[in-house]
């Protein structure tokens, strides 16, 4: 049986705060608030975890889930090298909705499905999820919806979709943007925007100095 905390009353937020993190910890599923969609999340590197996450999506390996981070200083140990791009666009949009796909550092313990040697990492600007983040370190996190359903934007919603799948529901309230991250993937020769969504590509092309029109050539 799941259990939800309305994280507006500052009991709720704190016993709900510590559930999910023993959750997460357990090796079970949590949903939580972020600052674009809510998320459906566990621990990075419990792969029955991230495996039951897919299932409760009903999603396959194919499509692997990303990682959300509680710093900026994580990155150093998740990362084949920091490139100076990668590194100018975390100092701008992080903590915000970009994420961004890098090559992982070959010695993670981890399997987030079928991801070719990359991962897509972002860090959220919401403080439950940043202090869950803290607590429990990488996770892997998805949006708290069934393939091919709406994300959800409440936690009634991810609820309603997801059911006692996930061990707790961390309620903060209908999501400040209800829109998705903006993806960068930094793996190739140039940086490609692969989704736009919350940050701009004009914000984006600023801080790497290139046109924006180059983010999006193929």
């Amino acid at each position: 049986m799941s259990s939800l905390f309305d994280c507006a009353d500052p009991d709720q937020r704190a016993t709900g705060i510590r559930a999910a993190v023993g959750a997460a910890k357990s090796g079970r599923l949590i949903v939580m608030p972020t600052d674009t969609l809510y998320g459906i999340g566990c621990d990075a590197f419990d792969s029955e975890a991230v495996a039951e996450l897919l299932a409760a999506k009903g999603r396959g390996r194919d499509m692997p889930v990303p990682v959300l981070v509680g710093s900026w200083h994580t990155i150093d140990g998740l990362v084949l090298g920091v490139s100076s791009s990668t590194r100018a666009l975390v100092e701008a949009f992080w903590p915000g909705g970009l994420s961004l796909v890098v090559q992982q550092a070959p010695s993670l313990a981890w399997d987030l499905g079928d991801t070719d040697g990359t991962v897509m990492l972002r860090m959220p600007l919401h403080p439950v999820a940043i202090e869950i983040l803290r607590e429990v370190g990488p996770m892997a996190v998805s949006s708290a919806n069934v393939s091919g359903r709406s994300p959800s934007t409440t936690a009634q919603e991810a609820r309603t979709q997801l059911g006692d799948s996930v061990s707790v529901y961390l309620d903060g309230g209908p999501s400040p943007k209800a829109q998705a991250s903006t993806i960068v993937d930094l793996t190739g020769r140039a940086p490609r925007i692969l989704r736009h969504g919350a940050v701009s590509a004009d914000d984006i092309a600023e801080v790497l100095d290139v046109a924006p029109e180059s983010l999006v050539q193929q």
